[in-house]
Protein backbone atom coordinates (compact mmCIF):
# COMPACT_ATOMS: atom_id res chain seq x y z
CA UNK A 1 0.00 0.00 0.00
CA UNK A 2 1.39 3.38 -1.02
CA UNK A 3 1.86 6.11 1.57
CA UNK A 4 3.48 9.58 1.51
CA UNK A 5 6.29 8.22 3.69
CA UNK A 6 7.54 6.31 0.63
CA UNK A 7 8.86 9.61 -0.76
CA UNK A 8 12.38 10.82 0.06
CA UNK A 9 14.14 13.99 -1.13
CA UNK A 10 17.95 14.05 -0.94
CA UNK A 11 18.30 17.09 -3.17
CA UNK A 12 16.14 19.20 -0.85
CA UNK A 13 18.71 18.59 1.89
CA UNK A 14 21.37 20.47 -0.10
CA UNK A 15 22.08 24.21 0.34
CA UNK A 16 19.41 26.62 -0.84
CA UNK A 17 21.62 27.90 -3.70
CA UNK A 18 20.99 24.58 -5.45
CA UNK A 19 17.29 25.30 -6.00
CA UNK A 20 14.22 27.35 -5.23
CA UNK A 21 11.24 25.83 -3.46
CA UNK A 22 8.08 26.35 -5.50
CA UNK A 23 4.47 25.44 -4.80
CA UNK A 24 2.97 23.81 -7.93
CA UNK A 25 0.17 25.62 -9.69
CA UNK A 26 -2.51 22.96 -10.29
CA UNK A 27 -4.29 22.64 -13.61
CA UNK A 28 -8.06 22.47 -13.94
CA UNK A 29 -9.77 19.08 -14.03
CA UNK A 30 -6.70 16.90 -14.60
CA UNK A 31 -7.37 13.38 -15.86
CA UNK A 32 -5.14 10.55 -16.95
CA UNK A 33 -4.15 10.12 -20.58
CA UNK A 34 -1.98 7.09 -19.86
CA UNK A 35 -0.57 5.37 -16.76
CA UNK A 36 2.59 3.28 -17.10
CA UNK A 37 1.37 0.35 -15.02
CA UNK A 38 4.34 -1.95 -15.67
CA UNK A 39 6.85 0.73 -14.67
CA UNK A 40 4.70 1.90 -11.74
CA UNK A 41 4.63 -1.64 -10.36
CA UNK A 42 8.40 -1.46 -9.84
CA UNK A 43 7.81 1.24 -7.23
CA UNK A 44 4.95 -0.45 -5.43
CA UNK A 45 2.43 1.85 -7.10
CA UNK A 46 -0.98 0.56 -8.22
CA UNK A 47 -1.57 -1.12 -11.56
CA UNK A 48 -4.48 1.19 -12.34
CA UNK A 49 -4.15 4.96 -12.76
CA UNK A 50 -4.51 6.31 -9.23
CA UNK A 51 -7.18 8.66 -7.99
CA UNK A 52 -7.75 10.41 -4.69
CA UNK A 53 -4.82 11.29 -2.43
CA UNK A 54 -2.14 9.50 -4.48
CA UNK A 55 -3.13 11.33 -7.65
CA UNK A 56 -3.06 14.65 -5.77
CA UNK A 57 0.42 13.87 -4.42
CA UNK A 58 1.80 12.85 -7.82
CA UNK A 59 0.38 15.90 -9.58
CA UNK A 60 1.45 18.41 -6.95
CA UNK A 61 -2.12 19.22 -5.88
CA UNK A 62 -1.29 18.02 -2.36
CA UNK A 63 2.03 18.89 -0.72
CA UNK A 64 4.46 16.40 0.73
CA UNK A 65 6.58 17.16 3.78
CA UNK A 66 9.20 18.73 1.51
CA UNK A 67 7.94 21.46 -0.82
CA UNK A 68 8.77 20.66 -4.50
CA UNK A 69 11.76 22.50 -5.89
CA UNK A 70 13.02 23.96 -9.15
CA UNK A 71 16.68 23.13 -9.74
CA UNK A 72 19.08 25.90 -10.70
CA UNK A 73 21.53 25.28 -13.54
CA UNK A 74 23.04 27.02 -16.58
CA UNK A 75 24.19 25.77 -19.97
CA UNK A 76 25.48 26.32 -23.46
CA UNK A 77 22.55 26.65 -25.86
CA UNK A 78 23.55 26.28 -29.51
CA UNK A 79 27.11 26.90 -28.34
CA UNK A 80 26.37 30.13 -26.43
CA UNK A 81 26.57 30.22 -22.64
CA UNK A 82 23.34 31.15 -20.87
CA UNK A 83 23.51 31.68 -17.09
CA UNK A 84 19.75 32.20 -16.66
CA UNK A 85 18.54 28.63 -16.85
CA UNK A 86 16.86 26.25 -14.43
CA UNK A 87 13.67 24.24 -14.15
CA UNK A 88 11.34 26.62 -15.94
CA UNK A 89 8.28 24.40 -16.20
CA UNK A 90 9.08 21.42 -14.01
CA UNK A 91 9.50 20.66 -10.34
CA UNK A 92 11.35 17.93 -8.50
CA UNK A 93 8.60 16.44 -6.32
CA UNK A 94 10.69 13.86 -4.48
CA UNK A 95 12.19 10.40 -4.84
CA UNK A 96 10.78 6.88 -4.99
CA UNK A 97 12.66 3.61 -4.47
CA UNK A 98 11.98 0.61 -6.68
CA UNK A 99 12.04 -3.10 -5.87
CA UNK A 100 15.80 -3.23 -6.51
CA UNK A 101 16.44 -0.42 -4.00
CA UNK A 102 17.24 2.01 -6.82
CA UNK A 103 16.23 5.60 -6.11
CA UNK A 104 14.44 7.59 -8.84
CA UNK A 105 13.51 11.27 -8.99
CA UNK A 106 9.87 12.07 -9.63
CA UNK A 107 9.81 15.25 -11.71
CA UNK A 108 6.53 16.93 -12.60
CA UNK A 109 6.67 18.74 -15.93
CA UNK A 110 4.14 21.46 -16.73
CA UNK A 111 3.12 22.54 -13.23
CA UNK A 112 3.51 26.31 -13.55
CA UNK A 113 5.84 29.28 -13.30
CA UNK A 114 9.18 29.08 -11.46
CA UNK A 115 11.91 31.72 -10.99
CA UNK A 116 13.59 30.20 -14.05
CA UNK A 117 10.66 30.36 -16.46
CA UNK A 118 12.17 33.36 -18.29
CA UNK A 119 8.79 35.00 -19.01
CA UNK A 120 7.26 31.64 -19.93
CA UNK A 121 4.08 30.24 -18.45
CA UNK A 122 5.68 27.12 -16.97
CA UNK A 123 3.17 24.88 -18.72
CA UNK A 124 3.46 21.92 -21.06
CA UNK A 125 1.01 21.33 -23.89
CA UNK A 126 -0.63 18.03 -24.70
CA UNK A 127 1.25 17.38 -27.96
CA UNK A 128 4.76 17.81 -26.51
CA UNK A 129 3.86 15.74 -23.46
CA UNK A 130 2.56 12.90 -25.63
CA UNK A 131 5.74 12.97 -27.70
CA UNK A 132 8.02 12.83 -24.66
CA UNK A 133 6.03 10.07 -23.01
CA UNK A 134 5.95 7.91 -26.13
CA UNK A 135 9.58 8.44 -27.05
CA UNK A 136 10.91 7.69 -23.58
CA UNK A 137 8.97 4.41 -23.67
CA UNK A 138 10.14 3.68 -27.21
CA UNK A 139 13.77 4.24 -26.24
CA UNK A 140 13.40 2.03 -23.17
CA UNK A 141 11.94 -0.69 -25.37
CA UNK A 142 14.96 -0.45 -27.66
CA UNK A 143 17.34 -0.70 -24.69
CA UNK A 144 18.66 2.85 -25.12
CA UNK A 145 19.50 4.73 -21.89
CA UNK A 146 16.63 7.15 -21.22
CA UNK A 147 14.49 8.88 -18.67
CA UNK A 148 11.11 7.22 -18.16
CA UNK A 149 7.61 8.40 -17.26
CA UNK A 150 5.03 7.11 -14.80
CA UNK A 151 2.26 8.64 -16.82
CA UNK A 152 0.72 11.80 -18.18
CA UNK A 153 -2.42 13.83 -17.63
CA UNK A 154 -4.46 16.32 -19.63
CA UNK A 155 -6.47 19.22 -18.23
CA UNK A 156 -9.01 21.91 -19.06
CA UNK A 157 -6.38 24.62 -18.53
CA UNK A 158 -5.66 26.37 -21.81
CA UNK A 159 -2.10 27.19 -22.78
CA UNK A 160 -1.25 29.49 -25.67
CA UNK A 161 1.56 28.67 -28.09
CA UNK A 162 0.78 29.33 -31.75
CA UNK A 163 -2.82 28.62 -30.76
CA UNK A 164 -4.74 27.71 -27.62
CA UNK A 165 -3.91 24.17 -26.52
CA UNK A 166 -4.71 21.96 -23.55
CA UNK A 167 -2.23 22.03 -20.70
CA UNK A 168 -0.77 18.68 -19.67
CA UNK A 169 1.48 17.12 -17.04
CA UNK A 170 4.26 14.56 -17.43
CA UNK A 171 5.46 12.51 -14.46
CA UNK A 172 9.08 11.98 -15.49
CA UNK A 173 11.31 9.51 -13.66
CA UNK A 174 15.11 9.23 -13.62
CA UNK A 175 17.85 8.31 -11.16
CA UNK A 176 18.85 11.96 -11.42
CA UNK A 177 17.91 15.23 -13.08
CA UNK A 178 21.42 16.64 -12.64
CA UNK A 179 22.79 17.96 -15.92
CA UNK A 180 26.11 19.16 -17.26
CA UNK A 181 24.64 22.63 -16.78
CA UNK A 182 24.49 22.24 -12.99
CA UNK A 183 28.29 22.13 -12.89
CA UNK A 184 28.55 24.99 -15.36
CA UNK A 185 26.35 27.19 -13.15
CA UNK A 186 28.53 26.81 -10.08
CA UNK A 187 31.76 27.12 -12.06
CA UNK A 188 30.89 30.31 -13.94
CA UNK A 189 29.34 31.91 -10.86
CA UNK A 190 32.56 31.04 -8.96
CA UNK A 191 30.76 29.01 -6.29
CA UNK A 192 33.53 26.47 -6.08
CA UNK A 193 32.63 25.04 -2.68
CA UNK A 194 29.13 24.34 -3.96
CA UNK A 195 30.57 22.81 -7.14
CA UNK A 196 32.69 20.46 -5.05
CA UNK A 197 29.67 19.54 -2.93
CA UNK A 198 27.66 18.82 -6.08
CA UNK A 199 30.43 16.57 -7.40
CA UNK A 200 30.64 14.79 -4.04
CA UNK A 201 26.90 14.11 -4.06
CA UNK A 202 26.92 12.94 -7.68
CA UNK A 203 29.68 10.47 -6.80
CA UNK A 204 27.88 9.31 -3.66
CA UNK A 205 24.53 8.89 -5.40
CA UNK A 206 25.42 7.78 -8.92
CA UNK A 207 29.10 6.80 -9.22
CA UNK A 208 29.73 5.05 -5.92
CA UNK A 209 32.56 2.94 -7.37
CA UNK A 210 34.55 6.18 -7.73
CA UNK A 211 34.66 6.45 -3.92
CA UNK A 212 37.29 3.70 -3.89
CA UNK A 213 39.54 5.62 -6.27
CA UNK A 214 42.50 7.70 -5.14
CA UNK A 215 41.16 10.38 -7.49
CA UNK A 216 37.35 10.16 -7.18
CA UNK A 217 36.61 13.23 -9.33
CA UNK A 218 38.69 11.83 -12.16
CA UNK A 219 37.00 8.46 -11.78
CA UNK A 220 33.61 10.17 -11.91
CA UNK A 221 34.47 12.05 -15.10
CA UNK A 222 35.80 8.86 -16.69
CA UNK A 223 32.43 7.21 -16.08
CA UNK A 224 30.57 10.24 -17.46
CA UNK A 225 32.67 9.92 -20.62
CA UNK A 226 31.93 6.19 -20.84
CA UNK A 227 28.18 6.51 -20.32
CA UNK A 228 27.82 9.45 -22.69
CA UNK A 229 29.80 7.65 -25.40
CA UNK A 230 27.61 4.57 -25.07
CA UNK A 231 24.42 6.65 -25.24
CA UNK A 232 25.58 8.44 -28.40
CA UNK A 233 26.60 5.13 -29.96
CA UNK A 234 23.05 3.86 -29.40
CA UNK A 235 21.62 7.01 -30.99
CA UNK A 236 23.78 6.60 -34.09
CA UNK A 237 23.21 2.86 -34.40
CA UNK A 238 19.43 3.17 -34.11
CA UNK A 239 19.07 6.34 -36.18
CA UNK A 240 17.90 8.65 -33.38
CA UNK A 241 18.28 12.42 -33.65
CA UNK A 242 17.87 14.39 -30.42
CA UNK A 243 17.52 17.82 -31.98
CA UNK A 244 18.68 20.04 -29.08
CA UNK A 245 21.95 18.80 -27.60
CA UNK A 246 22.53 21.84 -25.39
CA UNK A 247 24.64 21.18 -22.29
CA UNK A 248 21.59 21.77 -20.09
CA UNK A 249 19.95 18.84 -21.91
CA UNK A 250 22.81 16.44 -21.15
CA UNK A 251 22.29 14.07 -18.23
CA UNK A 252 25.31 13.52 -15.99
CA UNK A 253 24.54 9.76 -15.99
CA UNK A 254 24.30 9.38 -19.77
CA UNK A 255 20.56 9.09 -20.24
CA UNK A 256 18.61 10.49 -23.18
CA UNK A 257 17.08 13.57 -21.61
CA UNK A 258 14.61 16.36 -22.46
CA UNK A 259 12.74 15.18 -25.54
CA UNK A 260 11.82 18.06 -27.81
CA UNK A 261 12.16 18.05 -31.62
CA UNK A 262 13.50 14.47 -31.78
CA UNK A 263 13.19 12.07 -34.69
CA UNK A 264 14.18 8.60 -35.81
CA UNK A 265 15.59 8.56 -39.33
CA UNK A 266 13.27 7.56 -42.14
CA UNK A 267 15.50 7.41 -45.23
CA UNK A 268 19.11 7.15 -44.14
CA UNK A 269 20.37 10.74 -44.31
CA UNK A 270 23.43 11.54 -42.19
CA UNK A 271 22.80 15.29 -42.62
CA UNK A 272 19.23 15.16 -41.31
CA UNK A 273 18.16 18.01 -39.01
CA UNK A 274 14.86 17.56 -37.20
CA UNK A 275 14.80 20.94 -35.38
CA UNK A 276 13.57 23.69 -37.70
CA UNK A 277 15.21 26.29 -35.40
CA UNK A 278 18.66 24.75 -35.97
CA UNK A 279 19.57 27.06 -38.82
CA UNK A 280 23.29 26.27 -38.56
CA UNK A 281 22.62 22.51 -38.61
CA UNK A 282 24.57 22.22 -35.38
CA UNK A 283 22.57 19.23 -34.16
CA UNK A 284 22.31 17.22 -37.39
CA UNK A 285 22.30 13.44 -37.00
CA UNK A 286 25.92 13.03 -38.11
CA UNK A 287 27.08 15.87 -35.83
CA UNK A 288 25.87 14.25 -32.60
CA UNK A 289 29.19 12.52 -31.75
CA UNK A 290 31.10 15.77 -32.29
CA UNK A 291 28.63 17.79 -30.24
CA UNK A 292 28.73 15.24 -27.42
CA UNK A 293 32.49 15.74 -27.24
CA UNK A 294 32.02 19.52 -27.35
CA UNK A 295 29.59 19.27 -24.44
CA UNK A 296 31.91 17.00 -22.49
CA UNK A 297 34.70 19.52 -23.05
CA UNK A 298 32.45 22.24 -21.60
CA UNK A 299 31.80 20.00 -18.61
CA UNK A 300 35.53 19.34 -18.25
CA UNK A 301 36.16 23.08 -18.11
CA UNK A 302 33.63 23.32 -15.30
CA UNK A 303 35.47 20.58 -13.41
CA UNK A 304 38.85 22.28 -13.72
CA UNK A 305 38.82 23.36 -10.07
CA UNK A 306 38.66 19.67 -9.10
CA UNK A 307 40.74 17.97 -11.81
CA UNK A 308 43.95 19.26 -13.38
CA UNK A 309 43.81 20.32 -17.01
CA UNK A 310 46.26 17.66 -18.22
CA UNK A 311 44.17 14.87 -16.70
CA UNK A 312 40.95 16.35 -18.10
CA UNK A 313 42.46 16.30 -21.59
CA UNK A 314 43.62 12.71 -21.15
CA UNK A 315 40.14 11.62 -20.08
CA UNK A 316 38.46 13.54 -22.92
CA UNK A 317 40.75 11.75 -25.38
CA UNK A 318 39.05 8.50 -24.40
CA UNK A 319 35.67 9.59 -25.72
CA UNK A 320 36.14 8.89 -29.42
CA UNK A 321 37.73 5.42 -28.97
CA UNK A 322 35.00 4.55 -26.46
CA UNK A 323 32.27 5.74 -28.82
CA UNK A 324 33.86 3.79 -31.69
CA UNK A 325 34.00 0.65 -29.56
CA UNK A 326 30.34 0.82 -28.59
CA UNK A 327 29.17 1.77 -32.10
CA UNK A 328 31.14 -1.09 -33.63
CA UNK A 329 29.69 -3.50 -31.07
CA UNK A 330 26.13 -2.38 -31.80
CA UNK A 331 26.50 -2.40 -35.58
CA UNK A 332 28.11 -5.84 -35.57
CA UNK A 333 25.15 -7.14 -33.62
CA UNK A 334 22.74 -5.48 -36.05
CA UNK A 335 24.54 -7.15 -38.99
CA UNK A 336 24.97 -10.49 -37.23
CA UNK A 337 28.77 -10.31 -37.17
CA UNK A 338 30.47 -11.37 -33.95
CA UNK A 339 34.16 -11.39 -34.82
CA UNK A 340 36.21 -8.40 -35.97
CA UNK A 341 38.05 -8.10 -39.26
CA UNK A 342 39.90 -5.11 -40.65
CA UNK A 343 37.70 -5.08 -43.75
CA UNK A 344 34.55 -4.62 -41.66
CA UNK A 345 35.01 -0.86 -41.55
CA UNK A 346 34.57 -0.74 -45.30
CA UNK A 347 31.57 -3.07 -45.09
CA UNK A 348 29.88 -0.64 -42.72
CA UNK A 349 30.81 2.50 -44.64
CA UNK A 350 29.71 1.13 -48.02
CA UNK A 351 26.39 0.10 -46.47
CA UNK A 352 25.78 3.61 -45.14
CA UNK A 353 26.78 5.15 -48.50
CA UNK A 354 24.45 2.81 -50.34
CA UNK A 355 21.51 3.57 -48.05
CA UNK A 356 22.13 7.30 -48.37
CA UNK A 357 22.49 7.41 -52.14
CA UNK A 358 19.52 5.12 -52.72
CA UNK A 359 17.37 6.90 -50.10
CA UNK A 360 16.55 3.69 -48.25
CA UNK A 361 14.61 3.61 -45.01
CA UNK A 362 17.17 2.75 -42.31
CA UNK A 363 14.96 0.74 -39.95
CA UNK A 364 13.15 -1.14 -42.73
CA UNK A 365 16.43 -2.13 -44.42
CA UNK A 366 17.95 -3.62 -41.28
CA UNK A 367 14.75 -5.47 -40.40
CA UNK A 368 14.49 -6.95 -43.90
CA UNK A 369 18.17 -7.93 -43.75
CA UNK A 370 17.34 -9.71 -40.49
CA UNK A 371 14.64 -11.75 -42.23
CA UNK A 372 16.42 -13.26 -45.22
CA UNK A 373 16.20 -16.67 -43.54
CA UNK A 374 12.41 -16.38 -43.95
CA UNK A 375 11.86 -14.16 -46.98
CA UNK A 376 15.10 -14.57 -48.94
CA UNK A 377 17.15 -11.71 -50.38
CA UNK A 378 14.54 -10.41 -52.82
CA UNK A 379 12.70 -8.49 -50.09
CA UNK A 380 15.95 -6.64 -49.39
CA UNK A 381 16.73 -6.01 -53.05
CA UNK A 382 13.19 -4.76 -53.71
CA UNK A 383 13.94 -1.77 -51.46
CA UNK A 384 16.49 -0.46 -53.99
CA UNK A 385 16.04 1.31 -57.29
CA UNK A 386 19.52 0.11 -58.29
CA UNK A 387 19.36 -3.60 -57.56
CA UNK A 388 22.81 -4.17 -59.07
CA UNK A 389 24.51 -1.90 -56.53
CA UNK A 390 22.53 -3.51 -53.74
CA UNK A 391 23.44 -6.99 -54.98
CA UNK A 392 27.13 -6.11 -54.93
CA UNK A 393 26.99 -5.04 -51.30
CA UNK A 394 24.75 -7.94 -50.28
CA UNK A 395 27.10 -10.46 -51.92
CA UNK A 396 30.04 -9.02 -50.01
CA UNK A 397 28.02 -9.05 -46.79
CA UNK A 398 26.88 -12.67 -47.14
CA UNK A 399 30.43 -13.78 -47.94
CA UNK A 400 31.53 -12.06 -44.74
CA UNK A 401 28.79 -13.84 -42.79
CA UNK A 402 30.13 -17.20 -44.02
CA UNK A 403 33.28 -16.49 -42.00
CA UNK A 404 31.33 -16.44 -38.73
CA UNK A 405 31.73 -19.71 -36.85
CA UNK A 406 30.05 -21.30 -33.84
CA UNK A 407 32.06 -22.43 -30.82
CA UNK A 408 32.27 -25.90 -32.41
CA UNK A 409 33.76 -24.47 -35.61
CA UNK A 410 30.64 -24.68 -37.78
CA UNK A 411 29.47 -21.82 -39.97
CA UNK A 412 26.65 -19.92 -38.29
CA UNK A 413 23.49 -20.59 -40.27
CA UNK A 414 21.25 -17.93 -41.76
CA UNK A 415 18.57 -18.88 -39.25
CA UNK A 416 20.88 -18.52 -36.24
CA UNK A 417 22.26 -15.21 -37.48
CA UNK A 418 18.90 -13.73 -38.43
CA UNK A 419 17.20 -14.73 -35.20
CA UNK A 420 19.92 -12.88 -33.30
CA UNK A 421 19.60 -9.87 -35.64
CA UNK A 422 15.84 -9.65 -35.14
CA UNK A 423 16.48 -9.24 -31.43
CA UNK A 424 18.37 -5.98 -32.07
CA UNK A 425 16.80 -4.62 -35.28
CA UNK A 426 13.33 -3.29 -34.44
CA UNK A 427 10.28 -3.80 -36.57
CA UNK A 428 8.59 -0.83 -34.89
CA UNK A 429 9.97 2.60 -34.02
CA UNK A 430 8.24 5.82 -33.02
CA UNK A 431 8.06 7.51 -36.38
CA UNK A 432 6.97 11.11 -36.13
CA UNK A 433 3.92 10.56 -38.29
CA UNK A 434 2.67 7.91 -35.86
CA UNK A 435 3.13 10.32 -32.96
CA UNK A 436 1.29 13.02 -34.90
CA UNK A 437 -1.70 10.78 -35.59
CA UNK A 438 -1.90 9.96 -31.87
CA UNK A 439 -1.68 13.68 -31.02
CA UNK A 440 -4.40 14.63 -33.51
CA UNK A 441 -6.76 12.07 -32.00
CA UNK A 442 -5.85 13.05 -28.43
CA UNK A 443 -6.65 16.67 -29.13
CA UNK A 444 -10.15 15.45 -30.04
CA UNK A 445 -10.40 13.62 -26.71
CA UNK A 446 -9.50 10.13 -27.97
CA UNK A 447 -6.43 8.80 -26.17
CA UNK A 448 -6.67 5.22 -27.43
CA UNK A 449 -3.89 5.68 -29.99
CA UNK A 450 -1.51 6.98 -27.32
CA UNK A 451 -2.12 3.85 -25.26
CA UNK A 452 -1.85 1.61 -28.33
CA UNK A 453 1.51 3.07 -29.34
CA UNK A 454 2.76 2.91 -25.77
CA UNK A 455 1.93 -0.80 -25.59
CA UNK A 456 3.35 -1.50 -29.06
CA UNK A 457 6.69 0.23 -28.50
CA UNK A 458 7.43 -1.70 -25.32
CA UNK A 459 8.16 -4.70 -27.60
CA UNK A 460 9.66 -3.19 -30.77
CA UNK A 461 11.52 -6.35 -31.82
CA UNK A 462 8.49 -8.67 -31.70
CA UNK A 463 6.58 -9.41 -34.90
CA UNK A 464 3.15 -8.43 -33.47
CA UNK A 465 1.44 -9.31 -36.80
CA UNK A 466 -1.87 -7.76 -35.74
CA UNK A 467 -0.02 -4.40 -35.49
CA UNK A 468 1.88 -4.68 -38.79
CA UNK A 469 0.48 -1.41 -40.19
CA UNK A 470 2.58 0.44 -37.59
CA UNK A 471 5.69 -0.80 -39.37
CA UNK A 472 4.60 0.86 -42.63
CA UNK A 473 6.82 3.51 -44.15
CA UNK A 474 5.62 7.06 -43.56
CA UNK A 475 3.31 8.81 -46.01
CA UNK A 476 4.71 11.78 -47.90
CA UNK A 477 3.35 14.28 -45.36
CA UNK A 478 4.96 12.42 -42.47
CA UNK A 479 8.44 11.86 -43.86
CA UNK A 480 11.48 13.69 -42.44
CA UNK A 481 9.28 16.00 -40.40
CA UNK A 482 10.82 19.20 -39.04
CA UNK A 483 9.77 20.15 -35.54
CA UNK A 484 10.09 22.96 -33.02
CA UNK A 485 11.34 22.93 -29.45
CA UNK A 486 7.72 23.16 -28.28
CA UNK A 487 6.90 19.95 -30.14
Amino acid sequence: MFSPSMFSHRYAAQPAVFYTKVVPQPLDNTRWVVWNSHFANQFGLPQQAPDGELKRLLTGEKSLENTPLAMKYAGHQFGVYNPDLGDGRGLLIGELTNHRDEIFDLHLKGCGVTPYSRAGDGRAVLRSTIREYLCSEAMAGLGIPTTRALGMLVSDTLVYRDKSEQGALLLRMSPTHIRFGHFEHFFYSEQFDELKLLADKVIEWHFSSALDSEQPYQAMFEQVIERTAEMIAYWQAYGFTHGVMNTDNMSIIGETFDYGPFAFLDDYNPDYVCNHSDYQRRYAFNQQPRIALWNLTALAHSLSSLICREMLEQILARFEPCLGHHFSRLMRAKLGINSQQQSDTRLFSTMFDLLHKQQIDYTRFLRELSSIDIDGIDRVLDLFADRQLATQWLTHYLERCQQELTASGEVISDRQRCEAMRRVNPKFILRNYLAQIAIDQAEQGDFSEVQRLSDLLKYPFDEQPEMSKYADLPPAWGKDMSLSCSS
